[in-house]
């Protein structure tokens, strides 16, 4: 009976906060995905295009970082639905508004927003899974991201051509206004919530020391080398993803000469290749930590990490040095796809190992720190990478992003040895 009641709630927990990210993501990106739309209608340079991206980004990044560190003292119900609530409304006023400064303003409240969705997801997903399982649900859940990723593009290109920008943002912010309302309703925060014993005590009273031979202080949690090879890599990792998210379709369009639906169908096949490979990275890996276990140095799931990592500088330079006006559009899609594939896969597994790798007492803290580097590269992608394209056009712009991914992915791959157990160790620990 407990077995059936932890499964009915799992279920209907998962999937509320499945959708609910899904329009977390598809609000978040909603202005990429019209943005082609949206220059037809309206005359705006690179430059103002960076500032609106640029501003929701760098809210995102504050907003994210504090709510990962609040996490565990606020209800993760309330604070996933009210963000969701939040930028559902922030999208709508978004419709109405016509200038640079407005968008640019609304769309920094639409990142303090933003912030709110995943860290009481991530919390979530610890109360109610096993830690053998966290991997795979992690990357499950990620997928959320892929699959308003993948339809978002094509969606609005289409519907644009008929209702128009506006409309699409005003009625995907309503929807996620009533679904916030649906959040609040289904979701428990943990299994205790509705009288079933909580996993995590399970877990504590099976391990040999309890929780609390993982306990440090934060200065020795904070001086770990590990947290910052974590945070410098997230940060390169999704400044890049994010760079081709946002950009890759002007650079079709713009430099390469293509249409409208290449570039938005490179975006989708992008998200489908990122769905698969965050679903490869999670249960790929969680089947390495089961067989070889979670040492002091080293991680098992650093080698599939560093393999795609590598994946995203060769499909990065295919696309910059193979593409032409007249390459087909399979070329283009499956090089997307690659690239989805590619750099999805890290970004699930650095929140994963940010997590695991963390002390029991700093675990939120952990991954909100990799989230604040990660949302800051999201950031440079903005404004400073579209003035990079304004002055030196997108090829160069694209070159560089590739070769710093290639030399981060060198230099995980020297440093993958190192101590990954952050903060205090115990004595017996393996």
């Amino acid at each position: 009976m407990a077995t059936a009641s932890y499964g009915y709630y799992r279920g209907t927990i998962f999937l509320c906060m499945f959708v609910g990210y899904m329009l977390y993501y598809f609000n978040r990106k909603s202005f990429s995905f019209v943005m082609p739309s949206l220059m037809q209608e309206m005359e705006m340079d690179k430059d103002d295009l960076g500032m609106i991206t640029s501003s929701q980004s760098l809210a995102y990044a504050i907003s994210k970082f504090i709510s990962g560190v609040l996490s565990d003292q606020i209800s993760a119900r309330w604070l996933f639905s009210i963000g969701l609530f939040v930028v559902g409304g922030i999208n709508v006023l978004f419709s109405w508004s016509s200038t640079v400064a407005a968008f640019s303003a609304l769309w920094f409240l639409n990142g303090l927003g933003q912030g709110l969705g995943w860290p009481p997801c991530g919390r979530m997903l610890r109360k109610w899974f096993e830690p053998s399982q966290f991997g795979t649900w992690w990357a499950v859940l990620s997928c959320s991201m892929n699959l308003a990723g993948s339809l978002g593009p094509i969606i609005t290109t289409v519907l644009s051509q008929t209702y128009g920008w506006r409309t699409i943002l005003a009625a995907s912010g309503m929807i996620s206004m009533v679904f916030s309302l649906v959040c609040l309703l289904f979701i428990k925060n943990e299994p205790r919530d509705v009288g079933l014993p909580n996993i995590d005590v399970a877990v504590a009273k099976k391990s040999k020391g309890g929780s609390s031979g993982n306990q440090s202080t934060l200065s020795e949690f904070l001086l770990s080398p590990y947290l910052w090879l974590l945070s410098g890599s997230y940060l390169v990792v999704f400044g890049v993803k994010t760079a081709c998210t946002d950009w890759g379709q002007l650079f079709l369009i713009q430099d390469k000469g293509h249409s409208t639906l290449t570039g938005s169908s490179y975006i989708s096949a992008l998200e489908v290749g990122g769905l698969m490979g965050s679903l490869a990275a999670g249960f790929l890996t969680d089947k390495a930590v089961a067989k070889q276990g979670i040492k002091i140095y080293g991680n098992p799931r650093h080698f599939l990490l560093i393999c795609m990592m590598a994946g995203m500088y060769v499909s990065m330079f295919l696309f910059r040095a193979t593409v032409t006006p007249d390459s087909s559009q399979v070329w283009i899609i499956t090089l997307g796809a690659a690239f989805g594939f590619s750099s999805y896969g890290p970004i699930a597994l650095f929140g994963v190992i940010a997590n695991e790798s963390a002390p029991s007492n700093y675990c939120g803290t952990s991954h909100a720190i990799v989230a604040l580097m990660a949302n800051f590269g999201g950031f440079l992608a903005g404004l400073p990478f579209s003035t990079i394209a304004k002055h030196h056009g997108w090829e160069t712009a694209f070159w560089l992003a590739e070769v710093t991914c290639a030399v981060t992915a060198v230099g995980f791959f020297l440093l993958r040895n190192i101590r990954t157990k952050m903060g205090h160790v115990p004595k017996k620990a393996d």
